[in-house]
C-alpha cells in the first residue's frame, strides 16, 4: 500500500462525521497495514477517484470513502454548492438594478427533501446544517416525501436551490442527491428564466463539481466540513433552525393536483385501480388523490409502506421484469381495470392493463403511456392555460418514440424534441405535457419542473375511466392512435461495460467507422450530437452530448448513447409501418404492428452485431 493511499485514507477518517463509515475505514486500514491484500485492494477501489457530480447530482452505493455515498461526501458536496451559489449571487448583485434586493433577509433560500432510503434523512440534515451555518434561509421537509413535492416547493418558495436526497429506482444499497436551481440564482444563470425550478444543466454541473473538488482538496475547509459534524459543532450557536416544510405543503400539492381533473367533461369514475408504491414514498399521496378523485383503489399491501430494504423488489424499478408481479396478482384477484405503479420516489409512473385479445395482463411501455396521455391532453387541451395565452407545446426526449410528434403534426399542434433528461424538457417554452420513454411524465409543468408520477397517475386514471365508459379500452385507444398517426414500435439494445470510463469507446468506434446501412437499409441521415444540433435548436457547449442518431431509408431510427449513471451503452431502436388511415380496422393495424415488430427484431440483431 502506497504512502499516498495511506495519507488519503487517514485524512478521510479524520474528517468523516459518521462513526459507522469511519470505523469501517479504520478496520480496513488496520488490515491493510497488517499485509491483508484484500483490504488493500478494497481501499484502492474506494479511493480510486471521486464520486462524479453531474446534472443528475450524485448517485452511488452507500459506504465509506470518496467514491461512495456517505455523510462526508454529502457535506463536501453541500459546501461546494454553497460556495458556487454564493459566488454567482455576488455577481448577480453587482448587475442588479436594486442590489439590496439580493441581500435582504430570506433572499437566499434552500429547500431540502428526502425519501425513505437508508441515511436520506441524515444527508438532508447535513445539507441543512451547512447552509444554515452560512446564513441561508433553510426549509427542510419534516418527513420523507415524493420527488415532485420537493420540485414543486422550489417554485413555491422561489428558492435558489432545491435538494432531493433520493436514488430513485436504484437498488437498496444506493442513495443519491438531486439538485435544482431557482430564484435569483437561476434567473442570473439563465436570464430567459426557462430553467427556474428545474434540475441543473451544463456547465453548472461541471462548475459545481470543480468547486466541490477544490474544497475537498483544501485541508482547512474540508476538515471544518467533516469535523464540525463529527463534534456536533458544525453550526454556530446563532444559527437559525431550519423552517419545517410540513404536511401543509403536501395538502397544497394535492389540491393543485385535483384541480387538473375535469369532472364536467370527464365525469366518469367507474374505475378500479390496483396501485403499488414499490416500497417507496408515493403510497399515501397517490391513494389519497385517487380516492379523492372518485376512483376505487386497492393498494398492494406488501409494497405500500416505505421500506429502504425493498424486501419484495431487489431492483425497485417498475420496468424491471417481475417488479409488478404482486400488483398483477392483486389485479387479477380484484378483477381490477388498471394497475398503476410508481418508482420509490414517485417521479415515474408505470401502468398495466388487461389485454382481451391476449387473455393476459400487459404492462404498457413508456412510449405507449406517453402517446395515450398525449392524445388525451390534445383532446382536453392544456390542463392549465398558458399564462401568456400562447399555444401549447407537447414535448418528449429524443430517445422517446416519434409517435407523439407525428400525432401533433396530424393535429396541427406544436411539438418539441429535447436531449435526454427532464432537465431539458422542463426548459421547453409553453410546454403543456412532456414525457420520456423511461416512464417519466409531466402533466402540470406550471407547478412541477420535473417528471411527476403522482399527478400523472391521476390523469391516467381519468383517461382510462373515460375510455371504459365509452365501452373501449387503452389497448383499443393505442390502435386508434396508430390508425391516425401510423405504427411506431420501439425497443432497446444494452451493451454493458466494465466501468464508466469505457463508455465513450463504443460511440468513438462508431464515429471512426460510421454504419452505411443498418439491417439492410441504407443510412440516409446521421447526427452526431457532439457537433450537430437537434433539428430546430442551436448547438452550444451546454447541449453537446455523446449521442449518435441514424435514420434509414426504411424509416427506422437508431440512437446510441452512453448511460449517464450506469456502466452501459444504450441503443434505442424504432421501426415504423403505415396504416390505411383513421378508418383502419384492427386486423390491418395488427398486420402493420407485426410488420414493424419484425423490422424491429432485424434492427436489434443488426445493432447487437455492430456494437458487440
Amino acid at each position: 500500500m502506497t504512502e499516498k493511499l495511506i495519507f488519503a485514507v487517514r485524512r478521510w477518517i479524520d474528517q468523516d462525521p459518521d462513526a459507522d463509515t469511519r470505523s469501517k475505514l479504520q478496520q480496513l486500514l488496520q488490515r491493510a497495514e497488517d499485509s491483508d491484500a484484500s483490504a488493500t485492494a478494497e481501499l484502492q477501489r474506494l479511493f480510486a477517484g471521486r464520486l462524479a457530480f453531474g446534472t443528475a447530482g450524485l448517485r452511488a452505493e452507500l459506504g465509506p470513502g470518496p467514491l461512495r455515498m456517505n455523510r462526508l461526501v454529502v457535506r463536501q458536496t453541500a459546501a461546494g454548492m454553497l460556495s458556487y451559489a454564493e459566488e454567482q449571487l455576488a455577481k448577480a448583485q453587482q448587475q442588479a438594478d436594486n442590489p439590496q434586493d439580493l441581500m435582504r433577509s430570506g433572499a437566499r433560500k434552500i429547500v431540502i427533501g428526502y425519501d425513505a432510503r437508508h441515511q436520506s434523512d441524515e444527508f438532508a440534515a447535513d445539507t441543512a446544517e451547512i447552509f444554515s451555518a452560512a446564513g441561508w434561509e433553510v426549509h427542510l421537509f419534516t418527513r420523507p416525501g415524493p420527488t415532485p413535492l420537493l420540485a414543486r416547493q422550489v417554485l413555491v418558495l422561489d428558492a435558489e436551490i432545491g435538494v432531493m436526497v433520493t436514488a430513485s429506482h436504484n437498488p437498496p444499497q444506493d442513495n443519491g442527491y438531486k439538485v435544482y436551481l431557482g430564484g435569483e440564482l437561476s434567473r442570473f444563470l439563465e436570464p430567459h428564466g426557462h430553467g427556474v425550478g428545474a434540475q441543473i444543466v451544463p456547465p453548472v454541473d461541471q462548475d459545481i463539481a470543480a468547486r466541490i473538488a477544490e474544497l475537498a482538496d483544501t485541508p482547512a475547509p474540508a476538515a471544518e466540513v467533516g469535523a464540525g459534524a463529527a463534534d456536533g459543532a458544525g453550526a454556530s450557536a446563532g444559527d437559525a433552525e431550519p423552517h419545517p416544510v410540513t404536511d401543509e405543503a403536501r395538502g397544497s400539492y394535492e389540491r393543485e393536483a385535483l384541480e387538473l381533473l375535469d369532472p364536467e367533461t370527464y365525469p366518469q369514475r367507474d374505475l378500479h385501480v390496483v396501485y403499488t408504491a414499490m416500497h417507496g414514498v408515493g403510497g399515501e399521496m397517490v391513494t389519497s388523490l385517487l380516492r379523492a378523485g372518485g376512483f376505487t383503489v386497492t393498494p398492494v399491501a406488501e409494497q405500500f409502506e416505505p421500506d429502504p430494504d425493498f424486501p419484495t423488489a431487489d431492483f425497485p424499478n417498475p420496468e424491471e421484469p417481475g417488479a409488478l408481479d404482486l400488483a398483477l396478482k392483486a389485479a387479477e384477484a380484484e378483477q381490477a381495470d388498471l394497475v398503476l405503479a410508481n418508482d420509490p420516489d414517485a417521479d415515474r409512473l408505470s401502468a398495466a392493463v388487461y389485454d382481451e385479445s391476449a387473455g393476459a395482463w400487459r404492462q404498457l411501455s413508456g412510449d405507449e403511456i406517453g402517446a395515450l396521455l398525449g392524445r388525451h391532453l390534445l383532446e382536453r387541451g392544456p390542463l392549465r392555460p398558458q399564462a401568456d395565452g400562447s399555444a401549447p407545446v407537447l414535448a418528449n426526449s429524443i430517445v422517446s418514440s416519434r409517435l407523439l410528434a407525428r400525432l401533433c403534426e396530424v393535429r396541427g399542434v406544436e411539438h418539441a424534441a429535447t436531449l435526454t433528461g427532464f432537465k431539458w424538457l422542463a426548459r421547453v417554452q409553453h410546454m403543456s405535457f412532456g414525457y420520456e420513454e423511461a416512464i417519466g411524465f409531466n402533466v402540470d409543468p406550471e407547478h412541477v419542473k420535473d417528471k411527476d408520477g403522482v399527478s400523472a397517475a391521476l390523469i391516467f386514471a381519468e383517461m382510462t375511466a373515460s375510455l371504459k365508459a365509452r365501452g373501449t379500452s387503452l389497448i383499443a385507444a393505442l390502435d386508434e392512435i396508430a390508425a391516425e398517426a401510423g405504427v411506431f414500435v420501439t425497443g432497446q439494445v444494452t451493451i454493458r461495460v466494465n466501468d464508466l470510463s469505457e463508455l465513450g469507446k463504443v460511440t468513438a468506434a462508431l464515429r471512426a467507422q460510421a454504419p452505411v446501412e443498418i439491417a439492410g437499409s441504407p443510412v440516409v441521415e446521421s447526427l452526431d450530437l457532439t457537433r450537430d444540433p437537434l433539428p430546430g435548436t442551436e448547438l452550444s457547449e451546454a447541449t453537446k452530448t455523446d449521442a449518435l442518431i441514424y435514420l434509414t431509408e426504411a424509416g427506422d431510427r437508431v440512437i446510441v448513447r452512453p448511460s449517464g449513471t450506469e456502466p452501459k451503452v444504450k441503443c434505442y431502436l424504432e421501426a415504423v409501418a403505415d396504416t390505411p388511415g383513421i378508418n383502419a380496422d384492427p386486423e390491418a393495424i395488427g398486420a402493420a404492428r407485426a410488420q414493424a415488430a419484425k423490422r424491429l427484431e432485424q434492427l436489434r440483431t443488426s445493432m447487437e452485431s455492430l456494437l458487440g
